[in-house]
């Protein structure tokens, strides 16, 4: 039996995180243990929920993803997150800040579904997915 994935979804908007848990629960290994309103919220969240994967929004209020990402990252670095964003200028700054990847909100839903599995398996096979942004 494959290990289930366990995922916080992190956004301001109540309306992206329903549409985000709607498509993540179309995937049979995939959990999502908490929901975000903020940054900071992501913050608690980690820490209680201890998830595999983050979905990250850029611009929160309280605390921003690029925050809330560099304070994940110090205390819980086996974490993965995922930056997610309407924003290709939020790119550089997600990935200093110790994002595992990037994608924009208007990308294909494949693309995050594979992104997701990519960062649990630890794997770079991110062909085909011309919207998503590694560091490497």
């Amino acid at each position: 039996m494959e290990r289930r994935v366990r995922v916080v979804i992190a956004d301001d908007r109540p309306t992206t995180r329903r549409g985000l848990r709607a498509l993540l629960a179309l995937l049979p290994h995939v959990d999502v243990v908490g929901e975000a309103g903020n940054g900071q919220e992501s913050l608690d969240l980690v820490a209680k929920c201890r998830p595999d994967v983050v979905l990250m929004d850029m611009q929160m209020p309280v605390m921003d993803g690029v925050e809330a990402t560099r304070r994940i990252k110090a205390d819980w670095p086996e974490v993965k997150i995922i930056a997610l964003t309407m924003y290709a200028g939020h790119r550089a700054d997600a990935l200093a800040a110790g994002a595992d990847a990037f994608l924009l909100k208007d990308g294909a839903a494949d693309a995050l579904a594979s992104a997701i599995l990519a960062q649990v398996n630890d794997t770079a096979s991110w062909s085909g997915l011309s919207e998503l942004q590694t560091p490497n």
